[in-house]
């Protein structure tokens, strides 16, 4: 590729990216806007423990062609409810899928589970969604403890009080013409390693680069504590939603390489994918710029949670 990746996922036209967070109660949602019509969708999930709204209408196999956003949340399942928020908001502006009179906003979601360690009673609710919809900027997005991101923790495999933050990151990657942007929630169980240099960004509170993985996961046994890694690639490739799928796919590739432990059976990993252009490029190529991408974002949005 053409170096290490930079940028952010705003890099790719007809992107817009939104935050709203509540600070105390630390948890936020974060939502990906694209310019109408919309953007070809796909998705991948790899964990065995999502918590998703709408995935099923990217499918290959559903009559709809496009998504107008998406969103990514905290509040477990309960922060679902952000995308009627995000809905509402669009179909003042008269975006959506065409039904009669109407405007039926499609907006896909995930959520991560950061319920832990704070009031878990306040989620994001559908005020919270259209905050972040109404925010949604070309300005390069808050990165670390910002929007989706504010309550996540990683490095979770000695328990939750030696867990570190996690936090919200972007990246993007590109080859001549093509622009391939990620945007990462990461709340992962995980230890979390620069994929270039393969050193620690965030391991346990106190541990250093010999604490055995593998040991550790064999003493949790199943009663891992819920995770998940979000995320959203864009680019301005034209791609089929199969192809969006594919790259999705193949950008959670970007997770493995930053990300040990990943796709556990407590995980809900989910990326989802979307074409916003009619760039015509090697399918490959957008999936690997994609993981490039997402690898990379995962360690900015730990490393400024950090601080």
């Amino acid at each position: 590729m053409n170096g290490p990746p930079g940028g952010s996922i705003v890099d790719v036209p007809g992107v817009r990216v939104g935050h709203a967070a509540d600070a105390v109660a630390r948890t936020g949602c974060t939502v990906v806007v694209f310019e109408p019509p919309g953007a070809i969708c796909g998705v991948d999930v790899r964990g065995s423990a999502p918590g998703t709204r709408e995935t099923d209408v990217l499918s290959v196999l559903s009559h709809v062609e496009v998504a107008h956003a998406i969103l990514l949340t905290g509040g477990s399942a309960f922060g679902l409810d952000a995308a009627g928020g995000v809905m509402a908001e669009l179909e003042t502006l008269g975006i959506g899928l065409a039904v009669g009179p109407w405007r039926v906003p499609i907006v896909p979601a995930a959520v991560i589970f950061d319920l832990f360690g704070r009031d878990g009673s306040v989620r994001p609710d559908r005020a919270m969604g259209a905050a972040a919809l109404r925010a949604a900027s070309r300005e390069r997005p808050a990165q670390g403890r910002a929007g989706a991101g504010t309550g996540a923790l990683v490095a979770k495999l000695a328990g939750l009080d030696r867990a570190r933050p996690g936090g919200l990151g972007c990246a993007s990657a590109r080859h001549g013409d093509l622009v391939v942007g990620a945007l990462v929630v990461c709340n992962a169980i995980g230890n979390i390693y620069d994929s270039r240099t393969r050193a620690a960004v965030a391991l346990p509170q106190g541990a250093d680069e010999t604490f055995d993985v593998a040991g550790a996961l064999a003493s949790f046994g199943t009663q891992t504590p819920s995770n998940t890694t979000l995320a959203v690639v864009a680019t301005n490739a034209k791609l089929s939603k199969a192809e969006a799928t594919k790259v999705a796919q193949m950008a959670h590739d970007g997770l493995a390489r930053a990300i040990d432990p990943i796709h556990t059976s407590r995980d809900g990993d989910t990326i989802f994918a979307a074409s916003t252009g009619s760039l015509d490029v090697s399918l490959d190529l957008v999936g690997a710029l994609a993981a490039d991408a997402v690898a990379e974002a995962v360690v900015r949005g730990v490393r400024a949670a950090l601080g």
